[in-house]
């Protein structure tokens, strides 16, 4: 986004256009075709093009181009017939992205003008499609009709009102325990009224609906919800919200099964290394299925030769099919404590591409000698053919680490590399990780793990040393990749990993934030001259990229182009971020149900800092901030270790509350 770029945004059910003048960082300052001058966010536009004016023409001159513009994108709007368009797509019931659209609606040489025009067209008629930032899902039928209706007869919206009032308060008064076929309609508006809010197309029903029963608190929607069946007391919002699909399509399913029944040769094109005779073991939780990287280990004179050996899952899946284009849509696996979605089908994420026991299985295996310091003298990456002979647990290397002399060996290089990382620079930051799972009968439970505990740091230093040398090979090969950089941390509390609980939580906030780009830089936080991520290509998209072009380099497939590489990146940044906080909060939320149930329990915490009216602790036990009121007299410093007792908990409206005592 660029100074002189023409863009859109919707302005009071309006789609303005507009002229960037300023860009500072995500926000932009726009002259709009009514000759005003605004700022907004770049999450605000609705269109963005490469269609540019020359900002030195003077005010009135941009003004009278934007009109032009506007103009012009409106009058193409007429040759766009909606209704046609759905007639043929309804069926298909798939999200179809704006670039496919434009060429289904202007099949010759579309330009920005006519996604612009796309984009006006369906924002202004929603009664055949869903429109969701820069793409579109045909509506059912029942949907179109449904919505036609409603446009047809405004009374009937009234009637409708009425209706839903008088059979919500039956609801709040119980005389009304289910949901009959007839109102199953009312439902969907009181759900979309509930998790979109102003947002939500049936706002303003749902809200005329609760206005006239006098039950306009959210919470009290909920617990309606809750008690006809439509949701679980539990049910995830967000998820819901973010409209993230928890199941696979019928076509991409079909896809996966076909591509399981005519699974290709390993062999290929070209010869792998057979590398079935090593001894090959994955180290994963204990619910894990889906096996995407293993690791052996060799002593050859004076030095080891460790092995990782990642999934090779471009072998199944091609560039741009349908299953990959599925898997980049979803940019990862989400993992939560009740509910994992997965990236690819599980026929594929869980058989076909995993690590199993006993199978046979194509891969990308990163070879490196080290001494027993874990200084590196060499590495080979080639393609190989793997066979898994041991799959353990964390809680299984855990438990034979001081009597098993691969994994003490495998432990202590993996401790020696952290240690030639942190020599160099690197931020270690120490804390437990707490975990939640559900139990049989639906009360989560938490346990605390130590990220440093044999298993996991092994795990992770073998892989943070598979990750940067997979850079470095891409690098020497002049390969464009999704490459992980990171700048200093603004502020270093301790040395190596010898800081306090505190000092790691308050030295996490002082790191700089990581950044993306097809050239490799230095990643200060892992102390590293270079760094991808392809070690998980089953679950993150990034590291299928990755592996592709490492692929590329072995003949295997055609790289991606630089613009491709950059277009991924772009593309993947809103649902990763979207992943991001669907696993947050629903750790979260969960953390706090479990909390609710510790309401005037005596805890551990350590004061954060100190804010106008509280303090911010951290618990402990449980690793989660609180606000701390002040106490008259009290005057508490940061690192201080207090007692305190929580209060008050609710975790469907994210709250914890303490007190010192």
């Amino acid at each position: 986004m660029e100074p002189g770029n023409i863009v859109e945004f919707i302005d009071r059910q309006k789609i303005m256009c507009a002229v960037v003048l300023d860009v500072k960082n995500l926000k932009l300052r726009l002259l709009t075709e009514n000759n005003r001058e605004l700022n907004i966010s770049v999450g605000r536009l609705s269109h963005k093009g490469d269609n540019r004016l020359n900002l030195s023409a003077g005010r009135v001159k941009l003004v009278d181009a934007l009109k032009r513009t506007a103009a012009r994108r409106k009058q193409l709007i007429d040759d766009i017939d909606i209704k046609e368009l759905w007639d043929v797509l309804n069926t298909e019931q798939e999200w179809i992205d704006l670039s496919t659209m434009t060429h289904f609606c202007f099949p010759d040489n579309p330009t920005f003008d006519h996604e612009s025009a796309v984009i006006r067209a369906f924002f202004s008629d929603k009664r055949y499609f869903k429109f969701n930032s820069d793409r579109f899902f045909p509506n059912t039928r029942h949907q179109v009709d449904k919505t036609k209706a409603l446009a047809q007869a405004a009374e009937r919206k009234n009637r409708i009102i009425e209706a839903g009032a008088t059979w919500f308060q039956g609801v709040m008064d119980e005389t009304i325990h289910s949901v009959s076929e007839s109102h199953a309609a009312l439902i969907e508006v009181l759900k979309s009224y509930y998790l979109f809010g102003k947002e939500s197309s049936h706002w303003e029903i749902a809200r005329a609906i609760l206005d006239k029963t006098g039950h306009k608190n959210e919470n009290t929607l909920f617990q309606a919800l809750v008690r006809l069946g439509v949701w679980d007391k539990d049910e995830n919002i967000e998820l819901l919200r973010q409209e993230v699909p928890d199941i696979f399509s019928k076509r991409v399913l079909s896809a996966a099964a076909e591509a399981i029944e005519s699974r290709q040769s390993i062999s290929g094109k070209t010869q792998r290394k057979d590398l079935r005779s090593l001894p090959l073991m994955t180290i994963d939780g204990q619910a894990t299925l889906d096996f995407d990287d293993a690791i052996s280990i060799q002593e050859e004179d004076n030095y080891f030769i460790i092995g990782v050996h990642i999934a090779d899952v471009g072998h199944y899946i091609e560039k741009n099919d349908i299953i990959d284009r599925e898997a980049r849509k979803r940019a990862s696996s989400i993992y939560m404590p009740d509910k994992k979605i997965s990236m690819l089908p599980p026929g594929l994420a869980e058989d076909l591409c995993s690590l199993k026991v006993g199978e046979d299985r194509p891969a990308i295996s990163i070879m490196a000698r080290l001494r027993r310091d874990a200084d590196v003298i060499g590495y080979e990456i080639f393609p190989s053919i793997i066979q898994i002979q041991h799959q353990m647990t964390y809680y299984d290397v855990n438990m034979v680490a001081d009597e098993d002399p691969t994994i003490k060996c495998l432990y202590d290089i993996a401790k020696n590399f952290q240690q030639n990382r942190l020599n160099k620079g690197a931020v270690q930051i120490s804390l437990p990780e707490v975990n939640m799972w559900i139990e049989e009968d639906g009360n989560p439970n938490v346990t605390k793990t130590n990220r440093e505990s044999p298993g996991r740091l092994l795990v992770a230093e073998l892989m943070i040393m598979a990750n940067w040398l997979m850079a470095r090979y891409l690098a020497d090969k002049g390969m464009p990749a999704i490459y992980r950089a990171q700048p200093g941390p603004r502020d270093r509390l301790y040395k190596n990993n010898e800081g306090t609980i505190f000092q790691n939580w308050v030295q996490r906030k002082l790191l700089s934030r990581f950044y993306l780009s097809t050239e490799p830089e230095p990643h200060s936080g892992l102390g590293l001259d270079a760094y991808v991520t392809a070690s998980s290509p089953i679950r993150k998209y990034f590291d299928l990229a990755t592996q592709r072009q490492l692929r590329a380099t072995f003949g295997l497939e055609a790289p991606y182009s630089r613009d491709e590489i950059q277009r991924i990146i772009s593309g993947l940044e809103q649902p990763m971020g979207t992943v991001g906080r669907l696993q947050f909060r629903r750790n979260r939320y969960w953390l706090l149900k479990y909390l609710e149930g510790r309401v005037g329990r005596k805890e551990e915490a350590i004061v954060i800092m100190k804010r106008r009216n509280s303090y911010i602790v951290l618990l402990t036990g449980y690793m989660i901030e609180s606000a701390l009121p002040l106490s008259m007299g009290i005057d508490l410093k940061p690192e201080t270790l207090v007692q305190v007792t929580i209060q008050h908990v609710n975790a469907r409206k994210d709250v914890l509350t303490v007190y010192l005592g």
